[in-house]
């Protein structure tokens, strides 16, 4: 499992989603690893981690978040803010439900914690038997698009593009793609559902911590009933809804997203 360890101090536990990798937070590693011990994972299956096989490895929100508790007792981390995003606020989340002694606060990025509430119809094509599965590892079709519709005020340059994609150049490449894809339950016989339903149930235990939410209001997949959501169970969380920005937020307004990430850290350990 990789993962980036830049700077000292206050730790800023950064965890991505799907289809990206530590890339997407290295303007976070930049900003702050001056003041704070900043740490990006890569998820198994992702970025520069290994990429075993769907036979080998699980690729589950369950392992996932196995993976990450691993990591956060093998550092023995303190003082953790969790950063978060899209698939990473579900695994993130759910090591900080395990491990909230060692929390200090939460920043979270347009994502999920909870049963999915509704299936977006590009993801749900995607899913399709022998279909989906094909599209995504064959032919790059849930990555490559994402880097254009992930985005709604500004267009990547071609160099950030390639930089997410990276580490996802060939079937193998993209084993965790796929399977991130699969796992989103939309029934309770799925076993993931279980997971996020218990994680949904066990939000209110981090309700203690200092909480902000930047949310793209332009998301298609994490739309605003899932910042709704949230809302309901954090009352007293900081939210900042940022209008016109899609589901890439670092991307789409990284300037805005740094000073506010900034604005919260300033506020809460002066």
């Amino acid at each position: 499992m990789h993962y980036l360890d830049q700077g000292t101090g206050p730790v800023i536990l950064c965890v991505h989603g799907n289809p990206t990798w530590s890339f997407y937070y290295r303007k976070v590693v930049k900003r702050f690893s001056a003041s704070h011990r900043v740490i990006a994972v890569d998820h198994i299956g992702c970025g520069l981690s290994e990429k075993p096989t769907q036979k080998e490895f699980a690729y589950t929100l369950a392992s996932h978040r196995d993976n990450l508790l691993g990591l956060i007792d093998h550092l023995n981390l303190s003082d953790v803010t969790l950063l978060a995003h899209d698939w990473g606020g579900a695994i993130g989340l759910s090591a900080a439900v395990e491990r909230v002694e060692r929390m200090s606060g939460i920043i979270l990025l347009n994502t999920a914690a909870f049963p999915p509430p509704y299936m977006p119809k590009r993801i749900g094509l995607l899913r399709t038997p022998i279909f989906g599965s094909f599209a995504i590892r064959a032919l790059n079709a849930f990555a490559g698009p994402a880097v254009s519709m992930a985005m709604a005020k500004h267009n990547l340059t071609p160099e950030v593009s390639g930089g997410l994609l990276f580490p996802y150049r060939n079937w193998a490449d993209r084993v965790a793609i796929d399977s991130f894809v699969r796992d989103i339950p939309m029934s309770r016989s799925h076993p993931t559902y279980s997971v996020l339903e218990k994680l949904e149930n066990d939000l209110p235990t981090l309700g203690h911590l200092p909480i902000q939410i930047i949310w793209g209001m332009k998301d298609w997949c994490f739309r605003p009933e899932c910042l709704d959501r949230f809302e309901k169970h954090w009352p007293n969380a900081e939210v900042s809804r940022l209008n016109g920005i899609g589901h890439y937020v670092m991307e789409d307004a990284p300037e805005k997203t740094l000073e506010i990430i900034r604005q919260f850290l300033t506020g809460r350990e002066s």
